[in-house]
């Protein structure tokens, strides 16, 4: 299975919740950061060694896929792996078995591989930053999980459960959301996604002085007058392609059809800015 999206989107919780749901559900469910692990050192961290393999490995190691044998094992950040683990990898999703750094013995796993990444893995295939053949085995189901801000229903679902979570982690009871606080959370646009929900609930407990979680404790900023939080500026709106004349007679046209003193008050005022330096 493969779970595309953009950094921040929920993919591990939705890949345990995945888990979670399964018969694979009493099984472990390991997830490792493919991003965040040197790469000298994530072929050991995904399929383990043997104690000598090299300098500093005292004792036999076991790695990410014999750990999560008999459940599920999440490779998030795939598309960073570089094509020689791809190649061990794709060999032991396919055989299920796999050799620990400097053994010579096959290991035989039954784990449940879901991958995830925030990058265009076809892109990278058309590249030749990642191989086809191993995009094809992972992408056999896949499922793009949406940018929160295209998901309004579930904001206030996961603010509670967040509020909750952390309330319980700092040893405050009762704490909720008041109306005008979901409100504000529902209408901003979260770049970072979840993970910026998730920091913002736990910066607002922390602050929150009161029963409820206001406004002011989210410090959500300008970006809660609306979903699409982009400001567009009249005077990027210009065209002023072709001839002087036939630019001349398109601002006109497009300034007699617009709200007028704003848009040359903010033209004016660009160009003066422009003049000045």
């Amino acid at each position: 299975m493969l779970l595309a999206g953009e950094s921040g989107t929920g993919k591990e919780l939705f890949a345990r919740a995945l888990h979670e749901l399964s018969p694979r559900a009493n099984g472990p469910f390991v997830a490792i950061n493919c991003a965040a692990i040197p790469e000298m050192l994530l072929e050991s961290e995904l399929f383990g060694h043997e104690k000598g393999a090299f300098t500093g490995a005292a004792v036999r190691k076991p790695g990410r896929f014999e750990t999560a044998h008999g459940g599920t094992l999440l490779l998030d950040e795939i598309g960073d792996l570089t094509l020689p683990l791809q190649v061990k990898i794709l060999r032991a999703i396919e055989d299920r078995e796999f050799d620990r750094v400097g053994g010579t013995t096959p290991i035989r796993v039954d784990v449940r591989i879901v991958a995830a990444s925030n990058r265009d893995l076809l892109a990278a295939v058309s590249a030749r930053q990642f191989r086809e053949d191993l995009y094809f085995r992972l992408s056999v189901f896949p499922i793009e999980i949406p940018p929160l801000r295209e998901r309004a229903d579930d904001i206030p679902l996961l603010a509670r459960f967040f509020v909750g979570r952390c309330s319980r982690n700092v040893g405050r009871s009762g704490l909720g959301l008041s109306p005008a606080a979901e409100d504000a959370l529902v209408r901003y646009h979260w770049p970072g996604n979840v993970r910026e929900l998730q920091n913002s609930i736990e910066r607002a407990v922390i602050l929150c002085d009161a029963t409820e979680i206001h406004p002011r404790h989210l410090n959500l900023g300008p970006d809660t007058e609306g979903r699409d939080e982009r400001i567009v500026d009249p005077w990027d709106l210009l065209d002023v392609s072709g001839s002087l004349e036939d630019a001349s007679v398109r601002i006109y046209s497009q300034f007699e059809s617009s709200n007028g003193t704003s848009f040359v008050t903010r033209c004016e005022s660009r160009v003066g800015a422009g003049s000045s330096r």
